[in-house]
C-alpha cells in the first residue's frame, strides 16, 4: 500500500534462486524466520556540556531561481550525513518524553501487529543509513543508453525505532537514486530535509507524533494531543513550519522535482552532478499553496500542467487545483458537495475531466470515540465517482455516480470517448477495503475498467484482471488519453511485491478473460516494488506504447542483497536486459520516478 501519510494532524499548521530468474513458479514467500536489521534506537540523546538550545531547528529553504530551466552554476557540494550537536535535554523535553513513556506503557502500548514496530520494521522493512553516492557494478547486461538520467523510489524509513506504537505509513521519507550516464551507475540513498526530520535529528528522539499510530481511541489521542501542544508551546517545534514526511511519492512539475506526502507541502529536491541527493526546502508556490497537496499529482504530458487536490478534516473537505508549467497555482477550486471527510489519495484527469474517488475509509467519529482510529472504514458507505471539468472555477458542474463496491485507493488512467460524454477509468477496486490500514496482506485489489456515460448518468464496469494488483503505471505519454498496456506490482500479498504484470487493457469488453499479457516474477524469496516505464525515445510520436523499459528495485531476502532490474517492456516475459548490484539494502518502499539527464540539468 501506499503512504497514507494523513492530513487530519496538519491542520496544525499553517537465494541461491538469484533475482534474474525467468518466470519461475510463484513460490516468493517471506523467510519464516524474524530477521531485524540494524536500527538507531535513542532512548535518551548522551549527555554532554553543551549549552541548551531552544529554538525549533531550521527549515532549509528553497532558494529562489531566476529561471527553472538555468543549470546550477557551481557544482554542489556534496551532502554529507549531518550529525547533530549532541545537547543535554531541556527540563521540560525530560518531562514529556517520560509522559511520552507512560503513555506508550500503560496507556496505549503497541499490542497489535499493524503497530508493533518489532513487527512493523522487520526484515527488509528496517530502516537504513543514508549513503553518498557510491559507484554500482552491473552484474547482468548492459545498461541501455536511453536510461541516461536517474530513477529515484521514496519510501519510509524512520530516522529513530520508535518506543510507541508505530505503523509503516509513519517513517521519514528517504530517497533512494539510481544515476546512470554512459551505462555507469552510482546510488545514493539521503533522507528529505523536512523540518520534522531536522527537528528530531537536532533533538535526538521523537517530538512530532506519528498520525496512523499516534492517534488510536480517544484517550490516547487526547494524552497524545496535549503532550503535542506542550512541545510546541514549548518551542520545541513550530507546526507552522509542517509537520509532513515527504515520504510516498515524487513528481516533476514546474521545472522543479518535488518529494511528496500529503500532510505536507511539496519539498523541492535536486540531484548534484556526482548523484548526491539535495533537498533544497519546502515549496509553496509563492504562498499560493496552503498547508498540503495530494502526492499524486496528475501531469498532462502535452501541456506540462500538474493538476492537484488536497483533502482533510475540515469543510471544505476537498479541494482542487492545477498548476501550469511555469510552476504558477491557480486558485483553489472547494467541492462542498463532498458532504464529510473522505480518505482521497489518488484521482484521475482526462482532457475534458478530472475524476475524485469517495471510497469508504474516512473519518469515523464513533470509532475514534470508541477506541479505534481516526481513519476508518464505513462498510454503509456508498462509494461514489465525482466529475468536474478539469478547467472548473468552481464546482457547479461537478457530478457525482454511485459505484457501490468501487473502493480505489490508486487511479491508473482515464480517457474521453464518444466526443466527452463517457469517461473510462482503468484503477485497481480493493475488494475487503476493511483491511487497508490494519491488515494489508490480507487485502486484494482488482484491476476494473469503468465507464461514466454522464449524458445518461450510466455507470458500467467490468475487471480485467482478478490477479492480486496495485501500483499499476502507464507509459508517462498517455496520461489523460487512451491507453493500452499497464504494468502493475503482483501482491504475495501486499505491501510485498513477488512480480510485475503486464496488462493490455484493450481487450474487447465481450471477452472476459484476464488481460495479463506478460509477467515476470522475481524468485523465491525476492520482492520489488512499484514498477516504472521508461520510453526508448520519447521524442518518436509513432513509436509502440510499450517501446521501451520497466525497471524496479527488487531485494533478495535470502542473500541480503538488492538490485536495480531493467527490463523489456515489448518481451512476453519481460526479459531482464540489465541488473544493478546495489551497495546496500534498499527497503520496500512506494512509488519512484525516472528523470532524464536532460530534466536534471535543469534543475
Amino acid at each position: 500500500m501506499d503512504a497514507f501519510s494523513s492530513t487530519f494532524l496538519s491542520t496544525l499548521s499553517q537465494h541461491p534462486k538469484s533475482l534474474l530468474s525467468p518466470n519461475s513458479p510463484n513460490t516468493a514467500t517471506s523467510s519464516p524466520s524474524l530477521k531485524v536489521y540494524s536500527v538507531r534506537i535513542e532512548e535518551r540523546p548522551q549527555k554532554t556540556t553543551t549549552t541548551t538550545s531552544t529554538k525549533p531547528a531550521q527549515l532549509p529553504q528553497e532558494k529562489p531561481n531566476p529561471s527553472p530551466y538555468t543549470p546550477p552554476k557551481a557544482t554542489p557540494k556534496r551532502q554529507l550525513p549531518i550529525k547533530p550537536k549532541q545537547v543535554e535535554p531541556s527540563f521540560p523535553a525530560v518531562i514529556f518524553n517520560a509522559f511520552d513513556d507512560f503513555i506508550n506503557t500503560f496507556i496505549d502500548p503497541p499490542l497489535r501487529p499493524s503497530v508493533d514496530p518489532k513487527h512493523v520494521l522487520s526484515n527488509n522493512f528496517a530502516p537504513v543509513d543514508e549513503l553518498p553516492p557510491t559507484e554500482c557494478e552491473v552484474v547482468q547486461g548492459s545498461l541501455p543508453t536511453c536510461l541516461d538520467g536517474a530513477y529515484i523510489r521514496n519510501g519510509p524509513n524512520p530516522q529513530y525505532l520508535p518506543r510507541g506504537p508505530f505503523h509503516l505509513f509513519d517513517g521519514d521519507g528517504m530517497l533512494h537514486s539510481i544515476k546512470i550516464s554512459q551505462g555507469k551507475a552510482t546510488f545514493c540513498s539521503r533522507y528529505v530535509q523536512t523540518y520534522k526530520y531536522i527537528v528530531e535529528r537536532e533533538a535526538g528522539f521523537q517530538v512530532i507524533p506519528n498520525v496512523f499510530s499516534g492517534f488510536n481511541g480517544l484517550t490516547a489521542s487526547a494524552a497524545r494531543g496535549a503532550i503535542t501542544a506542550a512541545r510546541a508551546i514549548s518551542g520545541q517545534f513550530n507546526p507552522t513550519n509542517g509537520i509532513g514526511l515527504a515520504n510516498t511519492s515524487l513528481a516533476l512539475f514546474g521545472g522543479k522535482l518535488f518529494a511528496l506526502g500529503e500532510s505536507d507541502l511539496p519539498y523541492a529536491v535536486k540531484l548534484a552532478p556526482d548523484g548526491d541527493i539535495i533537498t533544497l526546502g519546502r515549496h509553496d508556490f509563492d504562498g499560493k499553496l496552503f498547508m498540503s497537496m495530494t502526492a499524486h499529482p496528475k501531469i498532462d504530458p502535452e501541456t506540462g500542467e500538474a493538476f492537484a487536490f488536497r483533502y482533510g478534516p475540515m469543510p471544505p473537505f476537498l479541494s482542487y487545483f492545477k498548476i501550469d508549467q511555469n510552476g504558477t497555482k491557480s486558485p483553489d477550486v472547494p467541492i462542498f458537495s463532498m458532504t464529510r471527510p473522505s480518505f482521497l489519495h489518488d484521482f484521475a484527469i482526462t482532457k475534458k475531466y478530472a475524476i475524485f474517488a469517495d471510497i469508504q475509509i474516512g473519518m469515523n467519529p464513533i470509532d475514534f470515540i470508541t477506541g479505534g482510529s481516526p481513519v476508518s472504514s464505513d462498510s454503509g458507505k456508498v462509494p461514489r465517482l465525482g466529475v468536474i471539468p478539469r478547467y472548473a472555477k468552481d464546482e457547479s458542474e461537478m457530478k457525482w455516480f454511485d459505484v457501490p463496491g468501487f473502493n480505489i485507493v490508486h487511479a491508473i488512467n482515464a480517457w474521453d470517448e464518444d466526443g466527452g460524454d463517457t469517461i473510462v477509468m482503468v484503477a485497481p477496486n480493493i475488494l475487503s477495503v476493511e483491511h487497508t490500514l490494519e491488515r494489508m496482506d490480507m487485502i486484494h485489489a482488482s484491476v476494473e475498467k469503468v465507464k461514466i456515460d454522464l449524458k445518461t448518468g450510466m455507470v458500467s464496469r467490468h475487471p480485467v484482471s482478478t490477479r492480486n494488483l496495485d501500483f499499476g503505471v502507464i507509459n508517462p505519454a498517455y496520461v489523460g488519453k487512451k491507453n493500452r498496456y499497464v504494468y502493475a506490482a503482483i501482491g504475495d500479498p501486499m505491501p510485498k511485491v513477488a512480480g510485475i504484470a503486464k496488462l493490455d487493457v484493450s481487450v474487447a469488453e465481450s471477452d472476459r478473460r484476464d488481460c495479463i499479457v506478460a509477467c515476470r516474477l522475481f524468485g523465491e524469496g525476492c520482492f520489488g516494488g512499484e514498477p516504472f516505464f521508461v520510453a526508448k525515445d520519447p521524442n518518436n510520436l509513432e513509436a509502440d506504447e510499450d517501446d521501451g523499459y520497466v525497471v524496479s528495485y527488487v531485494h533478495n531476502e535470502n542473500t541480503g542483497e538488492s538490485r536495480f532490474l531493467v527490463m523489456d517492456a515489448k518481451s512476453p516475459n519481460l526479459d531482464i536486459v540489465a541488473a544493478v548490484k546495489l551497495p546496500c539494502r534498499v527497503p520496500y518502499g512506494f512509488h519512484g520516478l525516472f528523470v532524464r539527464d536532460s530534466d536534471l540539468r535543469k534543475l
